[in-house]
């Protein structure tokens, strides 16, 4: 079998597999389409009140949204409408006396009631003084039920803080018979709107989106996740007629506070993977250029000689012991070794011709260089010396 026929035979083995696999895959699975509830994004993951602002809108009502109360900027008319999501302690004395006289001219202000804390202080509620409004301590012990025709029974201001108010002073109440969730009290030529609650109000149930970004549940998906807010049809309808005094009228001002999570819970919480490691890379640097604690180690004992000192004692041994051939041999060698890599062609040479090269590179006298190359006679200290010094001459001149 030649390597074209086997090539061949392997390409149909591996078509057939193909097929088959093919053939399996499409006879057992098929094509389908599953819709996902994706976590919101851009202002809609910030701003509680967007899907009421973007249904206004598509209702043809004006409509803004706002991060913080702004009077100077909004410019408010006699019938525009305020919707303060927000805490109302935050409400200066300036801001609520300028709020209850636009209402007065026929505006048309919904705002909800603070929540109960220990260190709750009425004094610092003007805009509640004005309307006559006094405030329950804690949350209720019941909800209120909302009854609409062809919907699911639903339960309202469950745990809103609720308030007393003159039954004679409000034209629509909702409450029991011990306190208020709901009151619409005339002012002027306007209304207030004062709710125990605004949650209804919302994109969706914000307790279940926190409960599932907390735990990462895998209902997300599921319809029961896609629920409360103004996904409920009874909170759109309670909704719109909490917006009716002046709907369609003029400008409704929806006011919020940016629900972003904190910086730095945010980074300890999901940027552990690159600051845990960099923190214990920080701490293994440091602690490898940490100084050692406790005493001063002393300092080693030096040396009763340096290396120079000990290559000159043998030297002068040597040479006491008329060994100064091998001190010259040394040094000769030294010379030719240096001689080799600085000027190969005159190290090539031998006799006489070397030296007038090396002379010549050197400059000095040929006769010099001979009688630097050639040994001294034995015990002629003062030739070897000369020959010695006229080495280290030489080789430093390469």
């Amino acid at each position: 079998m030649n390597s074209g026929t086997r090539n061949a035979l392997i390409f149909l083995l591996g078509l057939l597999v193909t097929s088959v696999l093919a053939a399996w895959f499409l006879g057992r699975y098929e094509r389908a389409e599953r819709e996902l509830a994706l976590p919101p994004r851009g202002e809609a993951a910030y701003n509680p009140l967007y899907a009421l602002r973007q249904t206004l809108r598509a209702d043809g009502v004006r409509a803004e949204s706002r991060q913080r109360l702004d009077l100077a900027a909004m410019r408010l008319q006699p019938h525009d409408s305020v919707l303060l999501f927000g805490d109302p302690r935050a409400l200066s004395k300036p801001d609520s006396d300028a709020l209850l006289a636009w209402v007065e001219r026929g505006g048309h202000l919904i705002l909800r009631t603070p929540a109960a804390d220990k260190d709750d202080d009425k004094a610092k509620l003007p805009i509640f003084d004005a309307l006559d409004v006094e405030l329950e301590d804690g949350e209720p012990d019941h909800c209120l039920k909302l009854a609409i025709p062809g919907q699911p029974a639903h339960s309202e201001f469950c745990n809103g803080r609720r308030f007393q108010i003159d039954k004679d002073a409000a034209s629509n109440l909702w409450g029991s018979d011990a306190d208020y969730a709901y009151a619409r009290l005339p002012y002027g030529d306007g209304t207030v709107d004062l709710l125990a609650e605004m949650d209804f109000l919302q994109n969706e149930d914000s307790k279940m989106r926190i409960a599932f970004n907390e735990k990462g549940s895998p209902m997300e998906g599921s319809p029961f996740f896609r629920q409360g807010g103004l996904r409920d049809v009874p909170h759109r309808l309670l909704a719109r007629q909490i917006l009716a005094p002046n709907y369609g009228h003029g400008t409704i001002y929806l006011i919020y506070s940016a629900e972003l999570p904190s910086l730095w819970r945010t980074l300890f919480t999901r940027g552990w993977p690159a600051w845990l490691p960099a923190l214990l890379m920080l701490l293994a640097w440091l602690w490898s250029r940490m100084q050692r604690f406790g005493p001063l180690r002393a300092s080693p004992a030096g040396d009763r000689r340096s290396l120079l000192e000990h290559v000159r004692a043998s030297g002068e041994h040597l040479f006491r012991y008329g060994k100064s051939a091998l001190l010259y041999a040394a040094m000769r060698q030294a010379f030719l070794t240096r001689l080799r890599r600085r000027a190969p062609l005159a190290a090539a040479l031998q006799g006489p011709a070397q030296a007038a090269a090396i002379a010549e590179r050197l400059n000095l006298s040929p006769a010099q260089v001979e009688q630097a190359l050639q040994a001294p006679a034995p015990k002629q200290h003062a030739a070897f010396r000369d020959r010695i010094r006229l080495l280290v001459q030489m080789r430093n001149q390469l």
